[in-house]
């Protein structure tokens, strides 16, 4: 034990093997999130050359916006499609890993390559956007009864099928919105609407541990309590006021203004939070405590990404209808 001034001082607690292992995957994700915006960034300004590669992108100067974020999403669409399969078995919904990862990687890309402007007559965008997804879904849905129908099998065929058409919502809608959303802007809001959203998951959890004395669900989420709602709250608040001074040094032209920034900040803890409780729901439901054991301290990619996943239709939203 060390020895200060002739007194014996007792070392404090090690954190709990959870929480040290949260520390450490924790920083390591922040930095590759930051690696991966900073990469999308930089393909922005990149001029490609006439020719071929101008022709593939239908005449445009400079790739797509947000074409690595997009990769990255594909690259997580299996991973968060196994994770959600097997929530569905354990459920007892027999349905297949391929299937849902296709539903999934479908509505990725509907919401991230649909044109924003299909035509020049006025409505026919609308029109034609409209054509594309209900098309998409209905092709993804009659795959879905030809798989599970056949071998004459009629047995549990509309959960499965179900189950798939809830993947692709669930997860290739709700992630592929935060696609969208870096169509219109500037990559470093996309990492502000996630920043602001795990913000408040941080600050409930610490001021949970802290102060939390009254439980708010305890049937479904046992550690959730109201005091670690009103600190991860606070947390995200502050959260969206900090960025929003930080988003003008990172991008001077897509910016937003700090009441913004705190009203997203409060938005997005509290839709955050029931994105984090409806996974709770889903899991408890399967009798799992966490959707698998990919990312130390922290559970499974679901784990990680049910929060921003309710959040994203949330920010779209938000900040297209919010002035900047």
């Amino acid at each position: 034990m060390p020895i200060f001034s002739g007194r014996t001082r007792l070392a404090p607690d090690p954190p709990p093997p959870v929480l040290r292992k949260r520390l450490i995957t924790g920083p390591i994700l922040i930095a590759t999130l930051l690696a991966v915006v900073v990469l999308d960034d930089w393909v922005d300004t990149i001029a490609l050359p006439a020719g071929f590669f101008q022709d593939l992108f239908r005449g445009k100067e400079h790739p797509p916006r947000g074409i690595v974020l997009f990769l990255v999403a594909l690259g997580l669409a299996p991973l968060c499609a196994r994770e959600l399969t097997a929530i569905f078995r354990t459920n007892g919904i027999m349905t297949r890993t391929w299937l849902t990862t296709l539903a999934t990687v479908v509505g990725l890309v509907l919401c991230y390559s649909i044109p924003t402007q299909t035509s020049t007559s006025p409505g026919t965008e609308t029109t034609t956007t409209i054509a594309l997804v209900t098309t998409s879904m209905i092709v993804v849905f009659v795959i879905a009864i030809l798989t599970f129908s056949r071998r004459q099998n009629v047995a549990g065929v509309i959960a499965a099928a179900g189950a798939v058409m809830f993947a692709m919502v669930y997860l290739g809608f709700m992630l592929g919105l935060l696609l969208a959303l870096r169509r219109e802007h500037s990559a470093w809001i996309v990492v502000g609407v996630i920043f602001v959203t795990k913000a408040c998951d941080t600050g409930a959890y610490f001021t949970g541990r802290a102060i939390g004395r009254h439980r708010m669900i305890p049937w479904l989420s046992p550690g959730k309590t109201w005091e670690g709602l009103a600190g991860g709250i606070a947390t995200a608040v502050v959260t969206g006021v900090a960025f929003s001074f930080a988003s003008r040094l990172l991008d001077p032209i897509d910016h937003v203004a700090p009441w913004i920034g705190a009203v997203c900040g409060a938005l997005f803890g509290v839709v955050g939070q029931l994105g984090d409780l409806t996974m709770s729901l889903f899991k408890r439901g399967a009798g799992l405590k966490d959707s698998s054991a990919m990312l130390p301290g922290l559970g499974g990619v679901l784990d990680l990404l049910d929060s921003p996943l309710l959040v994203a239709p949330v920010a779209w939203w938000t900040l297209t209808i919010l002035p900047a």
